[in-house]
């Protein structure tokens, strides 16, 4: 319960580092040991630790998910999977399209294009329809305060909007990408429940006008960039090859520096999209949260993470590759066969090495970037959470499996 008196409650992250690094590296090597079984219970004991570490106000959220749950659901996925993708593939043979290993011809080449991309595309809406599910099992198993948060069914009402969408905004060229993600997101906020009370989205899509300029800014420079190229190019072959190199330089100069400014800006654009919806998202009749979460601090935590994790992994490599070569180089320089145990060893190195490059990109990347959105998120009137009364339960079926079987679901 939160007191009535308190106008207003930033939350707090709590996890460290450390904690679920040891969490993680464990479901790893557990998840290898069983062949990967194991990585469905590992999967929700991160998600139980992470959810835990959200602390707003003295109430913490509680995730109820079940890895057998999980487990049953990838189950039931893969073989609805197989049975669709082996239908694709039996109407592909049928107009005559196959696959070919090696093709030996323009025409077989063409037809090996052909059948990746209808498949490609094909299994496309499966994976929208897979990302809603997985949400939707999420918010299931999710009680903040004993009341269970849910979503209505409508994956396949968000695939042909995702499509349609999605299909606008390439052929705007982006123009349309701030009307995408409110209206995707509007759709899925409108279908989403506190107990027994509804979320709606308010605001409107040309207002994340403002968050694109950064993307905006890198398009120009790009194009900009190739102008100045084609012009060098055509100066170089007016002067025989004498050129304008220094143009040349610019050219690059501003084809890379717009791709870095897009690629920043786009996610610029993302952090300012989810404040605006998140500021503009309605309960009872009340815009109930405050977020603001900073480009720069996101765009850091990402970066200095990525050297750092770099760095060890190249480290671990160079010092694996040293023990290797001074315990069994002297026998292999002499001629003799290698064997099978420092071949084993040196698998089990590199894979020691992955999974340690898991554990260390859950725990110091994204669980830092996830503790910047909780920390600078703020319930703006929750007292109004106390007149929330609980929901039915949801059994929601697939528990997320078709987002494990197309690997389309987030790290946690």
């Amino acid at each position: 319960m939160f007191d009535v008196k308190s106008p207003a409650v930033t939350a707090r992250y709590t996890g460290t580092g450390s904690s679920l690094f040891g969490l993680a590296l464990m479901n790893g090597l557990l998840a290898l040991l069983t062949l990967g079984i194991y990585r469905f219970w590992g999967k929700t004991r991160v998600r139980r630790y992470i959810w835990s570490s959200f602390d707003l106000g003295g109430n913490r959220p509680e995730y109820t998910g079940t890895g057998l749950e999980k487990f049953l659901g990838f189950l039931v996925a893969v073989v609805v999977l197989a049975v669709y993708l082996g239908l694709i593939q039996v109407i592909l043979f049928y107009f005559g399209m196959h696959f070919v290993l090696e093709p030996k011809s323009e025409a077989q080449v063409l037809m090996q294009l052909s059948v990746f991309y209808i498949s490609l595309f094909a299994i496309l809406p499966l994976m929208i329809f897979a990302r809603y599910r997985a949400r939707r099992y999420m918010m299931a198993r999710t009680r903040f305060m004993g009341i269970r948060f849910g979503m209505e069914k409508g994956a396949w009402g968000y695939v042909w909007r995702a499509i349609a969408h999605g299909a606008l905004t390439v052929v705007t060229l982006g123009i349309l990408l701030p009307r995408q993600t409110f209206w995707l997101e509007k759709y899925k906020t409108d279908r989403s429940w506190y107990g027994d009370r509804k979320f709606t989205q308010d605001g409107h899509w040309g207002a994340l006008y403002g968050a694109m300029r950064h993307v905006l800014i890198g398009a120009l420079l790009v194009v900009f960039g190739v102008g100045a190229g084609i012009a060098a190019s055509v100066i170089a072959e007016g002067e025989r090859g004498g050129g304008m190199p220094a143009m040349g330089v610019i050219a690059m100069a501003l084809m890379v520096g717009g791709m870095l400014w897009a690629a920043i800006g786009y996610i610029y654009y993302r952090i300012h999209a989810y404040r605006y919806l998140m500021d503009n998202t309605v309960l009872m009749g009340r815009r109930i949260f405050r977020a603001e979460p900073r480009t720069g601090r996101v765009v850091a935590i990402y970066l200095l993470g990525s050297l750092a994790l770099s760095l060890i992994l190249i480290g671990a490599f160079i010092i694996a590759g040293v023990i290797i070569a001074t315990s069994y180089g002297p026998n292999m320089a002499a001629g003799a066969a290698p064997g099978i145990v420092p071949v084993v060893i040196t698998a089990l190195l590199y894979v020691l090495a992955f999974l340690g490059a898991g554990a260390m990109s859950l725990a110091f990347i994204i669980q830092p970037i996830i503790a910047h959105f909780a920390e600078t998120l703020t319930l703006t009137d929750p007292s109004i959470l106390d007149e929330v009364q609980q929901r039915a339960y949801d059994p929601a079926a697939d528990a997320g499996g078709f987002a494990d079987a197309l690997d389309v679901g987030a790290a946690i």
